[in-house]
């Protein structure tokens, strides 16, 4: 990872976080994608591909607004799909900016139940028959 004077700049298949990592932000890409991993934490070892974002999307969010047993952890790897770069945005700091602009909390929903969506036709396609 390179800093730079914006952001954080990360290699080809470097990790940006990990799963079950402690995190107290969320990120921003300023350029390149993204790929969204999830280990199947079954015997098999098996990851599985989420998703893949671009430039002006982020990940990380959930973390900041979840209050249970597992508030501040990543639920999902994210590694770098070529050269990428990103921000990070804290919780104190988002709050702010939602509370300065409240369409970004609605674009920032918007985007979860897009996700919700997504994850839920991935997984019909995976149901035990």
């Amino acid at each position: 990872m390179n800093e730079s004077s914006l952001g954080k700049r990360y290699r080809n298949e470097e990790v940006i976080i990990s799963q079950g990592d402690r995190t107290v932000c969320m990120y921003v890409i300023l350029s390149g994608k993204v790929e969204v991993i999830r280990n199947n934490n079954g015997n098999d070892n098996k990851v599985l591909r989420m998703t893949v974002l671009e430039e002006g999307q982020f990940f990380g969010e959930v973390p900041l607004f979840e209050r249970l047993g597992s508030a501040n952890t990543a639920r999902s790897t994210v590694r770098a799909l070529g050269d990428v770069r990103v921000i990070t945005v804290d919780r104190k700091t988002l709050l702010r900016r939602i509370n300065e602009n409240p369409s970004l909390a609605y674009r920032i929903m918007e985007t979860m139940s897009r996700r919700i969506i997504e994850l839920e036709e991935m997984a019909s396609g995976h149901a035990i028959n």
